[in-house]
């Protein structure tokens, strides 16, 4: 179920059991106003979950609750919503690893996907942290960073995001 929690302008999707939880960095203005994650027309979350075959259909902004579904979920490391990701503060990131590790360790997925590696190194305060599955369990869920899905992104074409979520299903053996 939905949980807005105090003081968040976006409520999560999540439940306990969850196979994957996508974590973004923080809501867009435009996301918070809609009430809705990844609600930019150019952000590619949702045709990418589509072609990664983690939906049977393209979902739209306004039907994110319909994740839980499908046995996925999101959240976001910050809540406050601004403009850019640019615009936070490595406090406000590291404050939000922590929050993201408490709701994590009380849903318990199987998968945490952090979706954008600056402001992962900013939040667990490692610069040399990359893509993929990372060392480090958050809340005890196995932890992989991935390529943010916003337009803005160009280093990540579509097909790339596509691959890189559906090899979240199965995720190899150990680090």
């Amino acid at each position: 179920m939905p949980d807005a929690g105090p003081g968040k302008p976006l409520p999560d999707v999540v439940a306990p059991g969850l196979d994957v939880l996508f974590c973004g960095i923080n809501p867009s203005l435009l996301s918070a106003a809609r009430g809705h994650h990844f609600a930019r027309p150019g952000n590619r979350f949702w045709p990418a979950l589509h072609l990664a075959g983690l939906t049977p259909r393209r979902l739209a902004p306004e039907e994110d609750r319909e994740l839980l579904r499908h046995g996925l979920g999101v959240t976001n490391l910050v809540d406050r919503p601004t403009r850019t990701a640019a615009e936070l503060t490595p406090g406000e990131l590291r404050d939000g690893a922590a929050a993201l590790g408490r709701l994590v360790e009380a849903n318990r997925p199987r998968v945490l996907a952090v979706l954008g590696l600056t402001a992962w190194r900013l939040a667990v305060g490692s610069a040399r942290a990359g893509w993929g599955r990372q060392p480090v369990r958050i809340g005890g869920a196995d932890t992989w960073v991935l390529p943010n899905p916003s337009g803005l992104n160009a280093h990540f074409q579509l097909p790339d995001l596509a691959r890189l979520y559906a090899g979240l299903r199965e995720p190899p053996g150990p680090v």
